[in-house]
């Protein structure tokens, strides 16, 4: 199956590492032109020069920092104003620290809460009339399988990733009707910065060797090893293709089957 994204205009948040900088890069791949948003301009250029454009995509990127929703509005409304429609949006942030929930401080809900769907939702409220005009909509937001399974040590990501999964199930079912879809892409342990951070966090507070760790979450996962950035991100291009027209509002966790219940 090919999945032909050439003419659409896609926004990939968090899109200067990780998950989000694979999910820029295969979208573009697909014949998408992306439009990155990041903090850091310095990596967003660096970005910009790595995305595949064969097929005479415009790529471009804005200078935007999640913990300021009011640059995140600022800098999309600016532009919107130029007159591009956004046909996909993928929502995507990176993850609260980790640490059990009884040792959570309020401002550290209040951030995640802020990060993770304040930032998300007010972004789907500036694409969606948009799209509503194109006649084409795809929203994909980059959770986590906790939404499914709530993972040890990551209390606060846990409770923030379940309140975006039912703000996106809610959201899917309002827009279903306008030819936009909602879905959510669950990774399991990714090959990241991120999953480096939290092998050593775990090895400080246990004692054990950081090998030894790694090993312990890969006995978890019945393929026996982590996920690459790119293997997430393909699912979210399926997604936003014509392809998955009749799919939303749904969970699809890339996990290598590690998530125990369906």
């Amino acid at each position: 199956m090919e999945l032909n994204l050439v003419g659409k205009r896609a926004l990939v948040a968090g899109s200067t590492q990780g998950i989000g900088k694979a999910v820029a890069k295969v979208l573009a791949a697909h014949g998408a032109h992306v439009v990155l948003l990041a903090r850091n301009r310095e990596k967003l250029e660096i970005t910009l020069k790595e995305l595949d454009r064969r097929h005479g995509q415009g790529h471009s990127f804005l200078v935007a920092d999640y913990n300021e929703p009011e640059t995140v509005e600022a800098a999309l409304e600016e532009y919107l104003e130029e007159g591009h429609p956004i046909h996909i949006l993928v929502n995507n942030t990176g993850g609260p620290a980790a640490g059990p929930i009884v040792d959570a401080t309020p401002e550290a809900f209040y951030s995640a809460f802020t990060n993770h769907l304040i930032n998300n939702h007010r972004l789907v409220q500036l694409l969606v009339p948009g799209m509503r005009n194109e006649g084409y909509g795809r929203i994909v937001n980059i959770i986590s399988t906790s939404v499914k399974a709530p993972l040890h040590g990551l209390g606060v990501s846990n409770t923030i990733r379940a309140a975006v999964a039912n703000w996106s199930k809610t959201l899917a079912n309002e827009l279903a009707s306008q030819a936009i879809t909602v879905n959510n892409v669950l990774p399991g342990a990714t090959l990241t910065e991120r999953l480096g951070n939290i092998i050593d966090g775990r090895a400080v507070k246990t004692g054990q060797s950081q090998d030894a760790v790694k090993q312990a979450m890969l006995d978890e996962i019945p393929m026996g090893r982590f996920a690459d950035p790119a293997e997430i991100a393909e699912a979210v291009a399926f997604l936003a293709s014509p392809s998955a027209s009749y799919i939303t509002g749904v969970n699809i966790p890339v996990d290598g089957g590690r998530t125990p219940n369906l």
